[in-house]
């Protein structure tokens, strides 16, 4: 009997541990969340004092900037630096919209002096990104826009990317010269472009729910490629929709961009793709709410438009844990 109650105790013991054993295994394959998620929370904005004054005082500490490279001198850059170091702020990107493969030769040429001024300012400021769109020539089929993006990118592009540590961005902005609209763009542009690491995505999910299209899905597909985030919402107006359509006749407006927690995106779960992914960058609130508007006086935001950014905080911070610069 001695000898029975032994081998019984030694079993369970062996069932136990296998049992345990199996339950590591299970719990290490599946995605472990951050024990805390602190991404960066501020403002897209044209540089200025005040500007940079408001995202500070508000308790933002990043901003995405509006700056010609084409209309400040080496000094000016310099007085720029200064003031964004003094503010504390993190400063994710450079926005620099444009046509980069456009069909006109003149044009082209001009967008791509352009670009490369962005990143080398990008460089001299310590930015580590330029935001906008692919480019597209939109009377040619898709793979060979695919190739010329390829092509003058590589040609133009790369060498002053990798010199000055900055990244190329794709905001999937439908409404501009863009292939990078969504997911379908993105996939065949990856893949051209081998995965180079000087390329990336500034998500934003309102562009997506204009489309049509699921943001949550999409961030979690490519959520190894967001390098900065711009926050805004998109409504749709479906007792307009449902009368005309997507493509109305007469042209009226069935959507239209709002601060975020006015619109359609479920940022519950965008937040929740983020965060599982440890995602610690920049994410901007873009203010294009037409009931904040007029946005800027001089280069400086309107007292309207404050409201707005104040508005939209007041919603992310239910959403968003506090930080720091």
């Amino acid at each position: 009997m001695r000898l029975l109650y032994c081998r019984v105790v030694t079993l369970s013991r062996r069932s136990v541990i296998t049992a345990l054993s199996a339950a590591s295994a299970a719990q290490a394959q599946r995605p472990q969340r951050p024990a805390s998620w602190k991404p960066k929370l501020g403002v897209l904005a044209n540089f200025s004092d005040a500007n940079l004054a408001f995202a500070k005082a508000e308790g933002f500490t990043s901003m995405q900037l509006r700056i010609d490279p084409r209309k400040v001198d080496d000094a000016q850059i310099d007085a720029i630096k200064f003031k964004m170091k003094a503010s504390g702020l993190y400063f994710s990107s450079l926005a620099c919209d444009g046509n980069h493969i456009d069909p006109d030769p003149a044009k082209r040429e001009a967008q791509n002096k352009f670009t490369v001024s962005c990143i080398e300012l990008c460089g001299k400021l310590g930015i580590p990104n330029i935001g906008g769109q692919s480019g597209t020539i939109k009377e040619k089929p898709f793979k060979a826009q695919v190739d010329e993006i390829v092509r003058v990118y590589n040609e133009k592009y790369f060498a002053a990317c990798e010199k000055n540590k900055v990244r190329i961005l794709w905001e999937p902005y439908a409404g501009g010269p863009n292939i990078a609209t969504g997911p379908v763009g993105w996939d065949a542009l990856f893949k051209a472009f081998n995965d180079n690491q000087n390329l990336g995505l500034q998500f934003d999910p309102s562009h997506l729910v204009w489309q049509f299209m699921d943001p949550v899905q999409a961030a979690r597909d490519f959520v190894g490629k967001i390098y900065d985030v711009h926050l805004k919402d998109t409504e749709i107006l479906w007792h307009v929709l449902k009368t005309t359509g997507i493509q109305p006749p007469n042209n009226q407006r069935w959507w239209r961009f709002r601060i975020p927690g006015s619109g359609s995106v479920d940022w519950k779960g965008f937040f929740t793709v983020l965060a599982d992914a440890g995602y610690t960058g920049a994410m901007n609130i873009e203010n294009e709410d037409n009931f904040y508007y007029p946005a800027y006086e001089n280069g400086d935001f309107t007292e309207q438009f404050k409201r707005g950014f104040r508005t939209a905080h007041t919603f992310l911070k239910t959403l968003v844990p506090p930080t720091t610069a």
